[in-house]
């Protein structure tokens, strides 16, 4: 797969409760740097990018990764001290999962119970499609 086929976006929009501080920029560099050493040659298919925001504003600071015909994944309350290990090891795992999917008990550590969302990926349906099924 391409590297633009696995991305990562972290919001840098996202600030803890009642601080001005916003984790993203931080959160972005130790991610980028942790996939570098942390995976192997294919898992530098990864692209880490910062995104204005995600709407995961009560759950600073928030994660997605996304791929071509994989679910997308949203993740919330992500620090950037204590969760990058979690966050390499969730990108091996999406990296070989055919279509992007798995349960939650089968995620690493903190990401087991802080996703937000899982969104299916998006599928073509043709003509053709619709007539074979009828």
């Amino acid at each position: 797969m391409s590297r633009e086929t696995h991305k990562i976006f972290v919001c840098t929009s996202c600030r803890h409760n009642d601080s001005d501080f916003r984790p993203g920029f931080e959160l972005i560099a130790k991610l980028r740097e942790a996939l570098t050493c942390g995976l192997p040659v294919a898992g530098n298919d990864f692209e880490v990018s910062g995104i204005a925001c995600m709407a995961g504003c009560s759950r600073p600071c928030t994660v997605a990764y996304r791929a071509n015909e994989k679910a997308t994944y949203l993740f919330g309350d992500i620090d950037p001290e204590t969760d990058i290990d979690d966050l390499v090891a969730f990108a091996r795992q999406y990296m070989v999962l055919a279509n992007g999917w798995c349960n939650s008990a089968d995620r690493p550590g903190k990401l087991r119970r802080s996703a937000l969302a899982r969104i299916p990926a998006a599928m073509s349906v043709t003509e053709a499609d619709t007539a074979a099924v009828s």
